[in-house]
C-alpha cells in the first residue's frame, strides 16, 4: 500500500491504480486533467499513469479531449455511479449510526425525510430506558418546530428559508416554540455555525433533542438525524455533547451517500477555536427548545 503526500493510496495493482486515478479524477471534476498531473499527484510513473488512462478511455470510463490532451470522467463512469446511488439504502445506512447513538447516549434516535415544505418520521431506534421518547412513524410535522425540523431548514439555502417564511405562518406549539421571524432567522445562524439545532419543549412540553442535517451526494437536504429524550434528562452539557454526537453521525452517513462537501476557505476559523463559543451559546440554551417525539412510559 502506498499513500503520496496529497493523500491518496492505492495498491500496486493494476486494479488498485486504476481505481486511484478515477477517484482522482472524480475529485477533480469537472476540471480536465492531464497525464502529468495524474502522475505527479498519484506518484506513478508518467508511462503508467498514461497506460491507466489509455485503458479507462477505450471503456469509456474516461473521457479525452484531443485539443487540450487531458482527461475526465466519461459515461462508463456516470453509469457506475447512478447505478451506485440506486443501490443506496438511506434508511439502513442510517440506522447503524443511530443504533451506535443509542448504545452511547441511552437516548432514542430519529431519522426524519424531508417532503417538500413538511418532514416525515421514517425510522427510530428506541431508548433502553422504561421514560423515553417515542416517535409516530409517517407523521409530518412543519419545518420549525423542533430540532429536526430547524436542522433541516437551516440547511437549506436562504433564498428557500425566505420563501418557507413568507408562506407558512409560525405556530406555536408550546410555550418555547419559536413565532418570531428574526428569533428563528437568529437560532438557524446558530445552528449553522455549531453543526446542530437544540430544541428543548419547543414542538412538545417536556421534551428535547438534538439534530444535524443528512446530505445526498447531490448536496440536497435528505432530512435529519437526532437523539431525543426527556426534557430533564438534556443538560446543557449533554446538549453540547449529543449535538456533536448527532453532527458526527450525519456527517459520516452523508458521505457514505456520496456527500462530498465544498473545502473550507483557507482563512476558515479552526474548530477547536469555535469549541469555547459553542460551550457559551449552548449553555444559554436552557430557555429553549424540544424535541419531535412522545415521552411514553415502557410498562413491565
Amino acid at each position: 500500500m502506498s499513500e503520496p503526500a496529497d493523500g491518496h493510496r492505492y495498491t500496486a495493482s493494476g486494479l488498485g491504480r486504476a481505481l486511484a486515478v478515477i477517484d482522482l479524477l472524480a475529485e477533480r471534476s469537472p476540471e480536465m486533467v492531464g497525464v502529468s498531473t495524474v502522475a505527479r499527484d498519484l506518484s506513478l510513473p508518467k508511462a503508467v499513469a498514461h497506460r491507466i488512462l489509455k485503458e479507462l478511455t477505450a471503456n469509456q470510463f474516461v473521457t479525452f479531449d484531443e485539443g487540450t490532451r487531458r482527461y475526465r470522467l466519461g459515461p462508463g463512469a456516470l453509469a457506475a455511479g447512478l447505478a451506485a446511488l440506486r443501490a443506496i439504502d438511506v434508511q439502513a445506512t442510517t440506522n447503524r449510526h443511530m443504533r451506535r447513538l443509542v448504545e452511547i447516549t441511552g437516548e432514542t434516535a430519529t431519522l426524519s425525510m424531508r417532503q417538500g415544505w413538511v418532514r416525515v418520521y421514517t425510522d427510530q431506534v428506541l431508548s433502553p430506558h422504561e421514560i423515553r421518547m417515542s416517535v409516530t412513524l409517517g407523521s409530518r410535522h412543519s419545518l420549525v418546530a423542533g430540532s429536526s425540523s430547524k436542522a433541516i431548514l437551516a440547511a437549506l439555502p436562504d433564498a428557500e428559508v425566505s420563501e418557507y417564511l413568507t408562506t407558512h405562518e409560525l405556530v406555536s406549539m408550546t410555550p418555547a416554540t419559536i413565532t418570531s421571524v428574526e428569533q428563528l432567522w437568529d437560532d438557524l445562524r446558530v445552528v449553522r455555525r455549531e453543526g446542530y439545532a437544540v430544541s428543548r419543549g419547543e414542538r412538545q412540553a417536556g421534551a428535547a433533542s438534538v439534530a444535524a442535517a443528512i446530505r445526498l451526494a447531490s448536496g440536497e437536504v435528505y432530512g435529519s438525524l437526532s437523539l431525543c429524550g426527556p426534557q430533564d434528562r438534556f443538560s446543557s452539557r449533554l446538549l453540547v455533547e449529543y449535538g456533536d454526537l448527532v453532527a458526527d453521525a450525519a456527517r459520516q452517513v452523508s458521505a457514505e451517500l456520496g456527500y462530498q462537501p465544498a473545502p473550507e476557505p483557507a482563512d476558515a476559523e479552526p474548530a477547536k477555536r469555535r469549541a469555547p463559543r459553542r460551550q457559551v451559546a449552548r449553555a444559554s440554551a436552557d430557555q429553549a427548545d424540544s424535541s419531535s417525539a412522545e415521552v411514553v412510559a415502557s410498562q413491565k
